[in-house]
């Protein structure tokens, strides 16, 4: 597993509000207690909301989702797109601005200000992966608002392809990163997908209503099967 997709797996077991033990954490990602306690660490940097120490355990209070700005989501989105497009660029003084850009922008997320150097947003997350899920933003949003199924291709952390149909609920920003989460009709379970990780997304002429166990009122984070 790549630290990037570890450092996601971590987020997803936090986000329950719970108290989880370093050990545990790495006995389920299968590494060692010292590599989590330098994701911790890293996450913390990050400017995600964890809260714990080495030894005690770690949790996360409050969710990171977009919060009310002077730009509306589309613009942000357009916004971070072409950050994207920019910090992959070749000129080193456009790849600066980029980063100075994205820095005035998490002034006004619920993240902390650091160097760039140490945040995951820069430092571990390339903004060509993320810059991948952008072009199903508008087809997820849309379903998202007409409570339309959607036929989804979703490349696995394993690689492996698998193809869903799902009633998209949510989507979340996590730093650049942004999650789908649904109910999964393939699995009949909740499911949380990471944007950049679809590869193919289609609208089916099928709507949905609200049913008992499958609104997102009734997700519960700790059953978080996101990448199975």
């Amino acid at each position: 597993m790549r630290r990037t997709d570890r450092l996601f797996e971590i987020i997803q077991i936090l986000r329950d509000g719970k108290l989880h033990l370093a050990r545990d954490i790495a006995a389920r990602l299968e590494v060692s207690t010292r590599t989590i306690y330098r994701d911790m660490d890293t996450l913390v940097a990050s400017g995600v909301p964890v809260e714990g120490e080495r030894g005690v355990g770690y949790l996360v209070r409050e969710q990171i989702t977009l919060p009310p700005l002077t730009l509306t989501p589309e613009e942000l989105e357009a916004l971070n797109l072409g950050m994207a497009i920019v910090a992959e660029a070749a000129d080193a003084d456009l790849k600066s601005a980029a980063q100075s850009l994205a820095a005035k922008v998490d002034a006004v997320l619920p993240t902390e200000i650091i160097a760039e150097a140490d945040a995951w947003k820069f430092a571990v997350y390339p903004f060509a992966d993320v810059a991948r899920g952008f072009a199903h933003m508008p087809t997820l949003r849309a379903a998202i608002k007409s409570r339309q199924k959607l036929a989804l291709r979703y490349r696995r952390l394993d690689g492996t392809l698998t193809d869903r149909t799902i009633r998209p609920l949510h989507m979340e920003y996590w730093g650049r990163v942004w999650t789908l989460t649904a109910w999964c009709e393939t699995r009949g379970d909740f499911r949380v997908f990471r944007v950049d990780l679809i590869e193919e997304v289609r609208a089916l002429p099928e709507l949905f209503l609200d049913e008992p166990g499958k609104t997102l009122a009734d997700y519960d984070p700790h059953r978080d099967k996101s990448q199975s």
